[in-house]
């Protein structure tokens, strides 16, 4: 039993020398998803409380990113939720797949499986009430529509 806690104590020790990138992509915004939606002050705090963690370039790492492997696991959330949806390239996307990533916020958010209930152990602040879920998916929808009739000619 002791051999086994000293190889784990060290394999542990040996894994904080491979650290995780923490540096963002540089800001772009002119195609963010705030700025070219105009989107309300209040609506914006929530979807940067909530979202941009993870599907941004605007990250921010916490304390924990500096310890392998939750930084790791946390890397990867930010890799997988950038592959997703990335509000800062949003302007990038053609209006249809806009759209499409506007459906897929809105039913994310009425199942309740985002943000994840795991980003809410270190974000208290990012967990959504009833009411702010609500506020987000009329707004979803809002922007939506402006976008599939801005598709229509």
């Amino acid at each position: 039993m002791k051999k086994v806690i000293v190889v784990l104590l060290v394999a542990f020790i040996i894994i904080q020398f491979f650290p995780i990138d923490k540096k963002n992509p540089p800001p772009t915004p002119g195609m963010d998803f705030l700025r070219i939606k105009k989107t309300p002050p209040q609506i914006a705090k929530l979807i940067s409380t909530s979202c941009y963690d993870c599907h941004s370039n605007e990250s921010k790492y916490p304390w924990y990113s500096d310890i392998a492997p939750s930084s790791w696991l946390l890397k990867n959330h930010i890799n997988e939720g950038r592959k997703h949806l990335n509000f800062s390239t949003f302007a990038t996307y053609e209006p249809k797949r806009q759209a499409h990533k506007l459906e897929e916020c809105i039913e994310m958010i009425e199942k309740e499986e985002m943000p994840l209930d795991s980003y809410y152990l270190g974000h208290q602040d990012a967990k959504l009430t009833m009411e702010q879920r609500k506020e987000l998916i009329k707004y979803f929808k809002k922007v939506k529509e402006e976008t599939e009739r801005a598709m229509v000619f």
